[in-house]
């Protein structure tokens, strides 16, 4: 089985533009994520995937491997299928490139999901976390997931699932945390299939590959990634590489 991961790169950012190539510790942000990836030693390949000629020449100067995306994308399943097309691999895990302190259970679990299912009956695997502060529960920029007892994905979706109607009940809640890991033919056949309604009116792509039959294994985890998205985002991460230097 041949795993490789991938790290989708993208310049533009609507909060804070050019985060990718911001210094954290003497490394570009997307250098070191690219370094920690590699670092795991869980990876037959790491390569970023960019929009960017900056990017692009940040990682190639320092030995990476990189590949431009030609098109325009609407999801990060399409850049990453275009990037993956020609390339020999059966799993591909996707990397992302504002977390540079990356968490190496995490991708464990993973990958660990496909070498578990001999028959192949996975199709993508993920990540949930546990929720239960109930502002972040109705919070529709908290993205939840159901399962079902197998661990395989039910339903993903903004609102609150299952509808609370009897609060006795003692329910968990489960944030979604979107890192995938994909076998490469099921994200091929993404790239090729038309948006259907619960995708549309969700504005989310991981529904894409349930309403077309295929299978999402979850994952549960504590472990969050530490995502910079802000410049407190950036100050907060170098002040923890300070003081862990070896994160």
């Amino acid at each position: 089985m041949k795993i490789i991961a991938v790290i989708p790169a993208r310049y533009a950012s609507t909060r804070f533009p050019a985060k990718l190539l911001k210094d954290l510790g003497g490394k570009t942000i997307i250098r070191r994520t690219y370094e920690a990836a590699v670092a795991t030693a869980l990876f037959d390949d790491v390569f970023v995937v960019t929009d960017s000629d900056l990017i692009y020449a940040e990682i190639e100067k320092h030995g990476g491997k990189v590949v431009m995306s030609i098109r325009e994308h609407e999801s990060g399943s399409d850049r990453i299928a275009e990037a993956v097309a020609d390339m020999e691999a059966d799993i591909v895990v996707n990397v992302q490139g504002d977390e540079p302190f990356i968490n190496k259970e995490n991708l464990e679990k993973l990958i660990g999901i496909f070498k578990d299912d001999p028959d192949n009956q996975v199709d993508l695997a993920s990540l949930m976390t546990p929720i239960d502060d109930w502002e972040r529960i109705e919070n529709p920029n908290v993205v939840k997931v159901i399962v079902d007892q197998n661990q395989l994905a039910l339903y993903f979706s903004r609102s609150v699932i299952p509808y609370p109607r009897d609060r006795e009940v003692g329910v968990q809640y489960y944030q979604h945390i979107g890192i995938y890991a994909f076998r490469k033919a099921a994200l091929i056949a993404f790239s090729t299939w038309p948006m259907k309604t619960l995708e549309a009116s969700e504005k989310l792509e991981q529904l894409r590959y349930l309403e077309y039959g295929k299978k999402i294994k979850m994952a549960e985890t504590r472990h969050l990634g530490i995502g910079i998205d802000t410049e407190a985002d950036l100050e907060a991460a170098k002040k923890l590489l300070e003081r862990y230097p070896d994160l």
